[in-house]
């Protein structure tokens, strides 16, 4: 992974969508706008008591879908395999106050826990074989 992946992903403003799968196969997807890349091969989410995080407590996988606005199709899929969560902590707590500053204190205390990812593959958003540094 590159930077260029790291600078692409933290972005922003960006429109991102998180899938989940709940263990018995229900998918979920939902909009989600505080996803941070903080290495080559780790994502942090913040997310409230949901449906979102319920499906990561029975299946580690997910995908993080970026779309841009554009008439190429621009975009990536980011597989994800959670490697953590938790309910309280610095990281939580960094994550909140960014979240305060841009969307009001009463999303910050929406938000229930983090989740931290190792990425497992990367896709174009539309793959016709270019490779995902080409759909960026």
């Amino acid at each position: 992974m590159t930077s260029k992946l790291m600078d692409y992903f933290n972005k922003q403003p960006r429109t991102g969508v998180l899938s989940t799968a709940s263990k018995d196969g229900k998918v979920d997807s939902a909009l989600f706008g505080s996803p941070n890349m903080i290495d080559e091969k780790t994502v942090v989410i913040a997310t409230g008591k949901n449906r979102t995080f319920s499906n990561l407590q029975e299946n580690p996988y997910a995908i993080y879908m970026i779309m841009e606005q554009d008439t190429d199709w621009k975009g990536i899929r980011v597989y994800l395999k959670l490697k953590d969560s938790a309910t309280s902590g610095e990281m939580l707590d960094t994550i909140k106050s960014q979240i305060a500053k841009m969307a009001g204190e009463e999303a910050a205390q929406m938000m229930y826990a983090t989740v931290t990812f190792e990425i497992t593959e990367l896709r174009p958003l539309v793959d016709m074989g270019q490779g995902w540094e080409n759909s960026i």
